[in-house]
């Protein structure tokens, strides 16, 4: 067994509300392996557990914890009734800290829990005046900013369905989620920061609005202080301060607990989005067991994770006040050219406890030598971090220029189950480029090709028992087809989630990537992440993209894509300083064909790296078959690789 890179305190476990919740089971606070094993071989048990524990409100009682295991299809907690905002609202006294509101400026504003109460309770009655009932959906075009939360809780305590999308994405792109949905109200802001500018999306909700022939009414947020356009919007129109500002009380609507809560949806990168429903009382159970358990969040904490309101991470965010923490919303850039250091700026100012982002803001903090170190961070107790692989290299740098005691945590999860499947805890120990374990309630495993678990060897991630938070279904998958062909249909009855993982001899999870992007060299696999940890350590290189494509001819082509640093020229030296890390780093059988200088690598809005989609436009698949350029950060770099497809196509011709 090799020596973890980090090993809690005992002090700090013992203090741990997960070692709390271990002792009242009976079990030993500090042997996570055992309270994973009992929370996957007892699942009744398990979650009747976290229900007791976060003392959840139900109107009426469950007739037991779960009534049908099958997957899809299991029956979670039948009978109770119930609503999330109510568990959000519930714990916040009027002069809590609900919400801090910052910005790239480095401004901010708080909102307390009387305002955020208030607020929450006004906008339920303006929704419900404009005709919004139980089961309508509402949806926001709205920046990561407190209006979306109330926005969010108001449409939950109606039994109302959310969805948002950020500010970043075009009308089109938006009005292909929200348009599956037949919303009956739209919340919008005029615009967002980033990177030292204001955007105006005035033009761009008008332009949703009309788009969205069934919503009644667009409630208007004033957020960076635009005037309202002069052309005409096809329904009525309510601005915020009035629909924000009405005396009214909270009521909440009880409903069943599979109910549905909020339609989050994939990246669309390669079709259509999928939009995923979830209910209000499998995320309330997940967000409370992941956020409570997990990440140690309570009354007096602070979390301020970057991210965007489309990114499933801000459905973390708005959760955190389940847990009776303070929560941070933030509008910007993550690293400004002003003040690359903001984020950890104002984590040190409001006395952040856990501080959440992702590998590619980690790497470029280490890369151009921001040292966070300048801003007193002894409150930061927990480095969360997920949306890709987070390479080994990162760990001695966050312990260095951080924190020694700082636990980094590193988790895999996705907008699937809106959660996570591993991670780490306040009682794991952490192993440099390794996951510390599943996630409590996750039964995971690494499938082999043969369809059994393995150990020590990569294999596909599974979940071989159910969780409350998998979906409830798909929107316009009446049949539930397409529900089944996503997770289903490799492994009837068990989860596929599409990572290669593996899982170690200590417990650890390792993260290779998606296994559709998989190199397959000679029979022998290998991550794709396991090539860019070592390539982009590399000080000349800024980026790395690689890529295993199958020909026609039987043949295999292995690309190595790589964006140099500002100054440096890839040339015959650097190349095979690039091979020799390879050889050296990862797999002397997986050192690639060739490599190329490219004027940058495709992400999807949320950073992850767009794989599959460029292996299947280097194959010479048409752009229009396999990537939907609205969803993409940058889709003029789209046109470089379907280019290169296409000139190999020719070439073989």
């Amino acid at each position: 067994m090799s020596t973890p890179f980090f090993t809690p305190d005992p002090r700090t476990v013992d203090a741990s509300r997960i070692a709390e919740f271990a002792r009242l089971r009976g079990m030993d606070p500090g042997d996570y392996a055992a309270l994973h094993q009992w929370s996957v071989t007892d699942l009744e048990g398990f979650w009747g557990a976290v229900w007791e524990y976060f003392a959840v409100d139900a109107d009426t009682p469950y007739e037991q914890v779960l009534a049908e295991e099958r997957m899809p299809g299991a029956r979670w907690f039948p009978g109770a009734t119930l609503n999330y905002a109510h568990h959000a609202l519930r714990g916040l006294a009027d002069d809590d800290t609900a919400i801090i509101a910052l910005d790239e400026t480095g401004a901010g504003y708080e909102v307390t829990g009387g305002r955020l109460r208030a607020q929450v309770a006004s906008v339920a009655a303006t929704l419900r005046d404009l005709g919004v009932a139980r089961g309508d959906r509402v949806v926001g075009y709205l920046p990561n900013t407190p209006h979306a939360i109330v926005a969010f809780l108001a449409a939950a305590s109606l039994g109302a369905v959310w969805s948002v999308c950020g500010q970043d994405y075009a009308p089109e792109a938006v009005a292909d989620r929200f348009g599956q949905l037949d919303p009956t109200v739209l919340i919008a802001a005029d615009g967002y920061l980033f990177n030292g500018s204001t955007h105006d999306r005035r033009d761009a909700t008008l332009d949703l609005a009309h788009a969205l022939p069934t919503v009644k009414a667009t409630v208007l947020v004033d957020h960076v202080g635009l005037p309202r356009p002069s052309r005409p919007y096809p329904s009525p129109v309510v601005a915020w301060e009035d629909a924000a500002a009405r005396g009214e009380d909270l009521t909440c609507t009880p409903v069943p607990f599979d109910h549905p809560l909020w339609v989050v949806f994939s990246s669309g990168t390669t079709g259509l989005p999928k939009g995923i429903v979830h209910g209000h009382g499998g995320v309330l159970l997940e967000h409370l067991k992941t956020l409570g358990l997990h990440c140690d969040l309570g009354p007096g904490d602070r979390l301020l994770w970057y991210t965007t309101t489309h990114w499933m991470m801000w459905n973390l965010v708005a959760s955190t006040l389940l847990s009776g923490a303070t929560t941070c919303t933030y509008d910007g850039s993550p690293a400004p050219f002003a003040r690359p250091d903001v984020l950890w700026e104002l984590a040190a100012r409001h006395r952040v406890t856990v501080f959440g982002t992702s590998p590619q803001y980690l790497l470029g903090m280490a890369k151009f030598g921001i040292d966070p170190c300048g801003h007193d961070l002894s409150s930061v107790r927990v480095v969360g971090c997920t949306g890709s692989t987070l390479p080994a290299s990162a760990y001695p740098w966050v312990r260095d220029h951080v924190g020694e005691r700082v636990l980094l945590a590193s988790v895999s999860g996705g907008t699937d189950i809106v959660s996570g499947f591993a991670g780490s805890a306040p009682n794991t120990p952490v192993w440099a480029g390794e996951l510390s374990a599943p996630h409590l309630g996750v039964a995971l495993a690494a499938y082999g090709a043969e369809g059994r678990p393995v150990v020590d060897r990569v294999g596909e991630l599974v979940v071989t028992r159910p969780m409350p938070s998998m979906p409830l279904y798909f929107v316009n998958d009446p049949d539930g087809v397409r529900y089944r062909e996503a997770y289903f249909s490799s492994f009837p009855g068990v989860w596929r989630h599409g990572d290669w993982i593996t899982l170690t001899g200590h417990g650890s999870v390792i993260v290779h990537g998606r296994s559709e992007s998989t190199l397959n060299r000679n029979g022998v696999r290998l991550g794709s992440a396991d090539i860019h940890d070592v390539v982009e350590r590399l000080p000349e290189i800024t980026e790395a993209l690689v890529i295993g494509a199958e020909e026609p001819d039987g043949g295999y082509w292995m690309p190595l894509f790589v964006v140099p640093a500002a100054g440096v020229t890839l040339d015959d030296a650097l190349r095979a300083k690039i091979r020799d890390a390879i050889r050296a780093g990862a797999s002397p059988r997986h050192v690639p064909d060739d490599i190329l200088e490219a004027p940058g690598i495709p992400h999807t809005r949320t950073g992850k790296k767009l794989e599959v989609p460029v292996k299947r436009l280097l194959q010479g698949a048409p752009v229009e078959q396999v990537v939907n350029a609205a969803a993409v950060d940058a889709p003029d770099l789209i046109d470089y690789y379907a280019r290169l497809g296409a000139e190999r196509r020719d070439r073989s011709a």
